[in-house]
């Protein structure tokens, strides 16, 4: 069994259910001080974190990753048990094998290989590791970000080992993330008798003409890179389940997944104005939890691009799609940012698995990498 498959089961049978580590940051700050690499250990609250260095010049280039996974859900559905990590038919299992335990292994491995191989590479390697990411990401990259910052310290390109996948290796990979914003808004009408209407004000009828012209607005049209901005109601509640009330008020939770053409700020501005328009009775609240960022062709996409053509034969596409991910934080120190991981076709699921040749390439694929930047 290689390096990186026995260090990835090694970390998967750590039960590291956000925010807990179970040790598996230990494990791997052992082996890069084997290597050379200086650690900063960082831990805020509950959620243990560090940043690792290897090298005193630039540029900076940084993997970045978390330990912590999701809970397993339904253990009797799973076909192995979630943290007793099992191969069968080439594919390793366990909770975090492909998000993003994997990953980690394989780019500890690619990092001890090649600074072994060139311990006086130009630069600076970097690691960025966390167990908040699948939690509140409250107290994880985001932290250390700001202690980056306050100390000077600058990263010029980071790597998130997030499983950016589709069908091969490589297929795929996000230089780049939608931002998201949450409404919460009440819309407010006059509670009465339902057979008696004109003594009431249903907020209901209230709210749909407004609700529709939210629908129908263009938010942006996209651009080369992101979709135009997707609105989408996730929630609308109101009433008290019987059949003779008016309801009082109406309560409508929605998201906007907003590209780079458009401010959160311009998007609240903009449904303020709508709502005004239809002259409601209303209040709302905001939830803003990730800027936007994009990380153009350059020296860090093309340096990816080559490694996964030279080591998979695969083309690469850019992607911008999906959720947000710790490189949010990250890229707010112009720094550029990819995703490049293994498929991410089982993650957050039960029977999370990932291919052991895969997690092989990427190992390869992240030291080709390294090559492109360091060399």
């Amino acid at each position: 069994m290689s390096e990186t498959i026995e260090l990835a089961k090694a970390l998967i049978s750590k039960a590291s259910v956000t925010p807990e580590d179970k040790g598996c940051q230990s494990m791997m700050i052992e082996r890069l001080e084997k290597v050379g690499f200086t650690i900063h250990s960082l831990p805020f609250g509950e959620v243990e974190n560090f940043w690792a260095t290897h090298g005193l010049s630039g540029p900076v280039f940084a993997f970045a990753g978390h330990t912590d996974v999701v809970p397993v859900g339904i253990e009797s559905q799973w076909q192995t048990k979630p943290f007793e990590p099992t191969i069968i038919d080439g594919m390793l299992y366990g909770r975090g094998a492909a998000d993003m335990k994997g990953s980690l292994a394989s780019m500890l491995v690619a990092t001890e290989h090649f600074v072994t191989e060139n311990p006086n590479h130009k630069g600076t390697i970097g690691f960025l590791i966390t167990s908040d990411e699948e939690g509140p990401a409250k107290n994880g990259t985001v932290k250390v970000v700001e202690y980056l910052q306050k100390s000077n310290q600058k990263v010029d390109y980071c790597l998130v080992g997030e499983p950016s996948s589709t069908n091969t290796l490589g297929d795929v990979i996000k230089n780049g993330r939608r931002g998201s914003l949450n409404a919460f808004l009440t819309i407010k009408g006059k509670q009465g008798h339902i057979a008696y209407p004109q003594l009431a004000n249903n907020p209901i009828h209230l709210a749909v003409p407004a609700l529709n012209s939210l629908c129908d607005e263009a938010w942006d049209n996209g651009n080369e890179y992101f979709p135009a901005t997707s609105f989408q109601f996730s929630n609308i509640h109101s009433g008290a389940g019987v059949t003779n009330v008016i309801p009082g008020e109406v309560e409508v939770v929605f998201n906007f997944r907003y590209s780079t053409e458009t401010t959160h700020e311009q998007i609240k501005t903009r449904v303020l104005e709508i709502l005004d328009e239809h002259q409601l009775d209303y209040d709302i609240e905001w939830q803003h939890s990730g800027l936007p960022f994009l990380t153009p062709r350059g020296a860090l996409v093309n340096a990816c691009v080559d490694a996964i053509r030279t080591v998979n034969g695969v083309e690469t596409e850019l992607s911008t799609s999906g959720g947000t991910s710790d490189g949010r934080f990250i890229s707010q120190m112009d720094t550029q940012v990819v995703e490049l991981g293994p498929l991410n076709a089982t993650i957050h699921q039960v029977n999370e698995c990932v291919s052991v040749e895969d997690l092989e390439s990427l190992t390869v694929v992240y030291r080709q990498v390294l090559q492109n930047i360091l060399v």
